[in-house]
């Protein structure tokens, strides 16, 4: 053996003897060895010797891995990555839930403290509500309060660039948050059925064209109210920008959790003339185009009720 290749060699084994220290778990993405090493770095300090010796070692794992955030040997890293998985939770997130509900409800399940939650979802979040993605998500277990959200607003955020950029080609958060969130928000809230979304987006926007207030029940429901049946003192006594009896156009921003059938309608609504709903079944709603026709509707359902009783 020559006297260069045992050097090399000898160096080699220093380098992957050498300690660095890891969080307690990290997410590897699928792709090539040198793409997992360039995501990595971001976290860990890796360099080409260790993207060469991970193509030795075998592949790595795709998804969270349990590292256990301590000091270990580059070596037992590298080969970590290969062997190790990390044991994985359930959160999943409703769609029309505030995020002010869904946060105490993860203090409670996860026994986290609720007030750290909402503090570091305040931290990062660009809205105070609409950033989470409605969906079941599987997140490592044993985070703090600051990795779980983290760890949840990052896979949410992501799934909102890959549809602002699916369906408009591109993410402007102002545009996506303000407007398409917010309308599909309200979409979520109001409609009784998968079927009905597209026509109370119409509805929506047909008034915001005409210039006349939403007047949605929907809109005050709203953070701690998510869940608070709206009633006539309620409407009068409630000052926020998400009256929309008050206050003309729509909300500063989200007032909920919106899915994907929430978000398409609210990029793609029903070509339909609504400006009026009225709901007339357990899951079904009337749809009018006049005031006139409207109040026929709700005489109607006034009747339909007085009869039942």
């Amino acid at each position: 053996m020559s006297e260069i290749v045992l050097i090399t060699i000898i160096a080699l084994l220093f380098y992957l003897a050498t300690p660095i220290t890891t969080p307690k778990q990290i997410y590897v993405p699928k792709g090539s060895i040198k793409k997992i090493i360039t995501k990595l770095q971001a976290h860990i300090p890796l360099s080409d010797i260790d993207a060469y010796v991970l193509s030795l070692i075998g592949t790595p794992q795709y998804g969270w891995i349990d590292l256990k955030g301590q000091k270990i040997a580059r070596a037992d890293f590298l080969h970590r990555l290969t062997t190790s998985k990390a044991a994985l939770v359930k959160v999943k997130m409703i769609p029309g839930e505030t995020t002010y509900m869904f946060l105490r409800s993860a203090a409670r399940k996860f026994g986290y403290d609720g007030k750290v939650l909402q503090k570091e979802y305040e931290l990062k979040a660009p809205y105070p509500e609409g950033v989470f993605f409605a969906d079941t998500y599987h997140i490592p277990k044993g985070l703090n309060e600051k990795e779980f959200i983290d760890i949840v607003l990052d896979l949410s955020m992501r799934r909102h660039k890959e549809l602002a950029e699916k369906f408009y080609g591109n993410f402007n958060p102002k545009i996506w948050f303000e407007k398409t969130v917010t309308v599909a928000s309200i979409i979520q809230k109001e409609a009784a059925n998968k079927e009905e979304m597209p026509l109370v987006s119409a509805v929506i926007y047909n008034r915001l064209k005409k210039r006349m207030p939403l007047q949605m029940d929907g809109t005050l429901n709203y953070g701690r109210f998510s869940h608070t049946k709206i009633t006539s003192k309620r409407i009068k006594e409630d000052s926020s920008p998400f009256n929309t009896y008050k206050h003309p156009g729509l909300p500063p921003y989200p007032v909920s959790i919106v899915g994907m059938e929430a978000i398409k309608a609210a990029v793609k609504p029903a070509k339909a003339d609504y400006l009026y709903f009225v709901k007339v079944g357990r899951n079904r709603h009337k749809f009018s185009k006049s005031y006139k026709e409207h109040l026929k509707a709700i005489k109607s359902v006034k009747k339909r009720n007085k009869k039942s009783n």
